[in-house]
């Protein structure tokens, strides 16, 4: 399934209060075999996902962007760090480093990145659902579900691949 951007929106709030059930249990858990089951469902969903069909994480995310980050993109762009971070980056409530602009001035028509070779690193490892100790990001995949339909997916496919059956159920 590739839902579109909007479509994605609708199926993230329809099983948003599922899925985050099925987090919260699957904390409850002791999980030894989930982050080797997330990278599989993540190399299976990128094997078939071009990123460059949507590019909805660049239209309507600003990623973290890290001391490291503004070195190397600033280098590769030709500008001093100070002159980067003034241009292109602002402070978030959290105090961390954030592109100013939505989409990304780095986003091209195409939906390619101007800055791709030298991209932040969590634009690098967006969104994060091959990630080790996956079960500490699990608002973090919340949110980007509403937001990445390979998100989505990886999800999607996690619950059929780990069903978690409530006590409730069990009763039944």
């Amino acid at each position: 399934m590739k839902p579109t951007p909007e479509e994605l929106q609708i199926l993230a709030k329809e099983t948003h209060a599922e899925t985050k059930k099925y987090f919260q249990n699957l904390k409850k858990r002791q999980q030894k075999r989930l982050d080797p089951l997330m990278q599989e469902l993540h190399e299976k969903e990128f094997a078939k996902t071009d990123c460059l069909d949507c590019g909805n994480c660049c239209k309507t995310s600003s990623p973290i962007v890290t001391e490291k980050d503004i070195q190397r993109i600033s280098k590769h762009l030709k500008m001093k760090e100070r002159d980067f971070i003034k241009h292109h980056l602002e402070r978030d409530e959290d105090d961390f480093y954030v592109m100013q602009k939505v989409p990304c001035t780095f986003l091209d028509t195409d939906n390619s990145c101007f800055i791709y070779d030298v991209r932040p690193k969590a634009c690098r490892e967006y969104p994060h659902t091959n990630r080790k100790k996956f079960i500490q990001i699990t608002d973090l995949t919340l949110q980007n579900i509403e937001i990445c339909p390979a998100a989505y997916n990886i999800v999607e496919a996690l619950k059929k691949r780990l069903p978690l059956v409530s006590k409730e159920k069990k009763r039944i």
